[in-house]
C-alpha cells in the first residue's frame, strides 16, 4: 500500500465515523453530516471506476448512480443544500457559511478525481474536511478545546479561514503543475480512450466521464449516432478545416505544431472522433480535458474543457469569487509562481500547442443570476488583485504558449433543450456553418471598399435602441496595399459573415445600447456603455432594482473588475441568413455570440482580435495587409506591458431591428451609408437582403 493510499484509507475511516454522528454543536451537525456523506459517496464512484462498473453496469443504475451525484444542485433541492451559500449562512451565520460553503463546493471537484482515478486529489480534500472537522470537535483534550476552541465553543472564523487558505496556498503547485500538463501532454488521455475506444450507438457511454448527463445529453448523443457518416464528416470537415485556415490567413507554422486543444458538450463524440483523425492528417494529437471546478482552476460560470449538463448555474455563479475568502498579494504572487513553474517544467510540449479547437452549444434556458449577498465577493483591492492576476498570468502563458505562433476555431451547434425543433434547428445550423464563404468573401469586399475610404464610422440605434457612437478609424498610408479591415470568411469564426477590425481609440465616442444580450451564458437587460476616446467611462444596466448592483454585475462579469476596458474591435456582422434563422425559430437570444455577433454590427471591449499577435502580418484574400490591428493600449506593451493586455475579449451585438444606420463619414464631410433602418444600402450588397425578405 502506498502513503496515498494509506492516507485515503484513514480519511475514509475517520470520515465514515462522523457521518454517522457529527461530534460537533448543534446547529455543524447537519453539515458535517452532509459533508460526510458527499465524500463517502464520490469514494464509492471512486471504486465503481476502479473496478469497471461504469464500462459494463446497465443503463438504468447508471443513470442512477449519476443522478446520486448531482440531484442535490437540482432547482428543487439546491435551496436546502449546503452548497447554497445563502442556506448555509443561515443555518450557521455568515461568519462561518460562507467559508463552510466553499469547502462543500470544491469536496464536489473530488467527482472528476474518483472518476480519473487521481486519488492524491481526492486525498487532500477528504484530509482538508477532517481538519475542519476537528477545529469544530467538541471531542478532544481539555488543552486542545482550550487553544483551539472559541469562548461559544466553536473555532474562530479566522480560524477556519486560515485552514481553508493553507489549503489552497500549499496545493497550488501541484494542483496547477497538473493542469497546465493536461492542457499540453498528450499522455493524459482520460477522455480520448471514451471518444476513440467506446461504442458511440450506446449512450452508456457519456457516464464513463463522471459528468452530470441528462436525458437531453442522451438524446443529443442518439441524434449524432443517428446521422450519415457523410453528414457526420461534414460537420467535422468545416470544423478542422476552418482550424487550419486559421493558420494559414494568419501566416503561422503549423507544421510546427504538436497537439490540438478540443473542447466540446457530451453528445458530440462522433464529430470529435472524426475531427481527431482528421487533426491527426495534420500531424496534430489531441489533448482533451475537463471543464474544471476546482477553486485552483474556474473561471466563473464560463467553461474551458469539455462538459456535461449544468445541474445548476445558480450554483456555478454563487461561488464564481470564493477566492474573495482569502485573496491577497501572497496567494497572487504564488499563484504565479507556481504557474511559470508548472509551464517551465512542460515548455517544450507548450511550443507545440496549436490552440483550441471548440464546439459551443447554444439552446439551453437562458440564465438571469440572483445576487445574493451571502455569495462571496471580491474587496474594491481583491479586484484590483483579480485583474492583476489575469494580465500576468496571461503574460505567463505567452511566455510558452507564444499568441503569434499558435490559432484557434470555433463552431457552435445546438442542443436538445432548444425546444421541439431541435432536429430541424441543428440542420439548419450545419447550413449556416457552411455557406458558400465566396459570396460573402465578395460582399464583403465591397464593404471595406468604402470604409477604406472613411476616417470614422457612425453607428445609431432605432426602435427604442440608444446607440449613438463615432468610430475612429486607423489612417491607411498606402490605400493599394492596405485595408483597415479584415474580410472574415469561415475560418477560426465559423459561420461566414463579418468585416472588423480594431479602432482607433482617441476619437472613439458615445453610447452602446443594446436592450437584452447573452454574453458568456449570463443575460443582460438594456445594457449601456459609454465610450470617451475608446475607453469605458460609464456602464449599467437594469437587470436588478438596485444601481449599484448593476454597476456590480457590468464590472464584474464585463470589465472583470478592470476599472475601464477600451473598444478592442469593431466589426459589422453580415449574415442575414443566420438571423432570420433565428426570427423564423424564436431563438435570437439563444444563440451563442459566435452566431450573433455575425448578425449585426458588433463591438468587442477588452483586448483588440490580434492581441499578443500583432507584429505577424495578416493580409485579406485580395492581398492587402491588414495594418488596424493594434491601438494605443496595446502598443505600451514595447514600453509598459504590463498595461497592455486585459486578459479578455467580449463581443456585444445590436440586432439589426434596433440598427438605424451605419454611415462611412471621412472628415471633409463626405458620408457613405453601409445600412439604413436594419438594411444593407450599399450598392453591391443589396443580396444580403435577400432573407429579409424571403421571411
Amino acid at each position: 500500500m502506498t502513503i496515498t493510499e494509506e492516507r485515503f484509507e484513514l480519511c475514509r475511516g475517520r470520515i465514515s465515523e462522523f457521518a454517522k454522528d457529527p461530534e460537533v454543536c448543534g446547529e455543524f451537525k447537519g453539515y458535517f453530516r452532509d459533508a460526510a456523506e458527499l465524500c463517502m459517496r464520490i469514494v464509492e464512484n471512486y471504486e465503481l471506476a476502479k473496478n469497471g462498473f461504469f464500462e459494463h453496469a446497465a443503463l438504468d443504475e447508471l443513470r442512477c448512480v449519476n443522478r446520486g451525484l448531482y440531484e442535490e444542485l437540482f432547482d428543487e433541492n439546491y435551496k436546502s443544500s449546503y452548497a447554497n451559500p445563502a442556506y448555509a449562512c443561515a443555518m450557521l451565520g455568515a461568519d462561518m457559511g460562507k467559508p463552510l460553503s466553499f469547502l462543500y463546493a470544491e469536496l464536489r471537484s473530488m467527482i472528476s478525481c474518483a472518476y480519473e482515478g487521481r486519488l492524491e486529489d481526492m486525498v487532500i480534500r477528504m484530509e482538508l474536511l477532517v481538519e475542519v472537522y476537528n477545529l469544530f470537535s467538541y471531542a478532544k483534550s481539555d488543552a486542545e478545546s482550550e487553544e483551539s476552541l472559541g469562548k461559544d465553543g466553536l473555532a474562530s472564523p479566522e480560524e477556519l479561514c486560515g485552514a481553508l487558505y493553507w489549503f489552497v496556498s500549499d496545493y497550488s503547485e501541484t494542483a496547477v503543475q497538473w493542469r497546465v500538463e493536461t492542457q499540453v501532454d498528450v499522455r493524459h488521455d482520460f477522455a480520448v480512450r471514451i471518444v476513440m475506444d467506446s461504442d458511440l450507438t450506446d449512450v452508456r457511454y457519456l457516464y464513463r466521464y463522471g459528468e452530470l448527463v441528462t436525458p437531453e445529453t442522451e438524446r443529443l448523443s442518439q441524434y449524432m449516432a443517428g446521422l450519415s457518416d457523410e453528414r457526420v464528416q461534414l460537420i467535422a470537415d468545416t470544423y478542422t478545416e476552418g482550424y487550419r485556415i486559421g493558420f494559414v490567413k494568419g501566416n503561422k507554422d503549423l507544421s510546427r505544431k504538436e497537439t490540438v486543444d478540443i473542447r466540446y458538450a457530451l453528445g458530440f463524440e462522433r464529430v470529435v472522433r472524426r475531427a481527431i483523425r482528421n487533426f491527426e492528417k495534420m500531424g496534430l494529437k489531441p489533448v482533451i480535458y475537463r471543464a474544471s471546478d476546482s477553486i485552483f482552476h474556474k473561471k466563473g460560470v464560463g467553461k474551458i474543457g469539455y462538459y456535461g449538463a449544468d445541474a445548476n448555474k445558480q450554483y456555478d455563479y454563487d461561488h464564481k469569487y470564493d477566492l474573495g475568502l482569502f485573496l491577497d498579494k501572497r496567494l497572487l504572487n504564488r499563484r504565479l509562481e507556481v504557474l511559470a513553474a508548472a509551464y517551465e517544467s512542460v515548455k517544450d510540449k507548450a511550443r507545440g500547442y496549436a490552440g483550441p479547437a471548440v464546439i459551443e452549444t447554444f439552446g439551453e434556458k437562458p440564465f438571469a443570476p440572483e445576487s445574493k449577498p451571502e455569495a462571496c465577493v471580491l474587496s474594491p483591492a481583491q479586484q484590483e488583485l483579480s485583474a492583476e492576476y489575469a494580465r500576468e498570468s496571461a503574460e505567463i502563458v505567452n511566455r510558452y504558449i507564444i499568441g503569434e505562433e499558435r490559432s484557434f476555431t470555433i463552431i457552435a451547434f445546438p442542443v436538445p433543450a432548444i425546444g421541439g425543433q431541435f432536429e430541424e434547428i441543428f440542420e439548419e445550423t450545419v447550413k449556416l456553418n457552411t455557406l458558400d464563404y465566396k459570396t460573402y468573401e465578395c460582399i464583403q469586399a465591397t464593404i471595406i471598399e468604402a470604409l477604406n475610404k472613411a476616417t470614422h464610422v457612425r453607428i445609431k440605434g432605432m426602435n427604442g435602441n440608444r446607440t449613438d457612437l463615432t468610430v475612429r478609424l486607423y489612417p491607411l498610408k498606402n490605400p493599394e496595399k492596405e485595408t483597415i479591415f479584415e474580410n472574415c470568411v469561415a475560418d477560426v469564426n465559423i459561420p461566414v459573415g463579418e468585416v472588423f477590425t480594431s479602432p482607433v481609440l482617441e476619437g472613439t465616442n458615445g453610447k452602446l445600447h443594446v436592450s437584452r444580450v447573452f454574453l458568456d451564458e449570463l443575460e443582460y437587460c438594456n445594457l449601456e456603455l459609454d465610450f470617451r476616446d475608446g475607453m469605458i467611462s460609464d456602464y449599467t444596466c437594469t437587470n436588478f432594482d438596485n444601481a449599484e448592483e448593476n454597476r456590480k454585475y457590468i464590472k464584474t462579469n464585463v470589465l472583470f473588475n478592470h476599472q475601464t476596458l477600451p473598444m478592442g474591435e469593431f466589426a459589422i456582422g453580415t449574415n442575414t441568413t443566420a438571423y432570420m434563422t433565428a426570427k423564423k425559430y424564436g431563438i435570437s437570444k439563444l444563440f451563442p455570440i459566435l452566431i450573433a455577433e455575425k448578425m449585426g454590427p458588433h463591438f468587442a471591449v477588452g483586448d483588440t482580435c490580434y492581441a499578443r499577435s500583432e507584429d505577424v502580418k495578416v493580409y485579406n484574400e485580395d492581398g492587402r495587409e491588414i495594418v488596424a490591428r493594434d491601438n494605443s493600449v496595446s502598443r505600451l506593451r514595447h514600453t509598459e506591458p504590463s498595461k497592455a493586455y486585459f486578459a479578455c475579449h467580449t463581443d456585444i451585438t445590436i440586432p439589426y431591428d434596433e440598427l438605424g444606420s451605419i454611415v462611412a463619414c471621412d472628415d471633409d464631410g463626405h458620408e457613405c451609408v453601409i445600412i439604413r433602418n436594419g438594411r444593407f444600402v450599399l450598392p453591391g450588397t443589396q443580396e444580403l437582403n435577400e432573407p429579409f425578405d424571403e421571411a
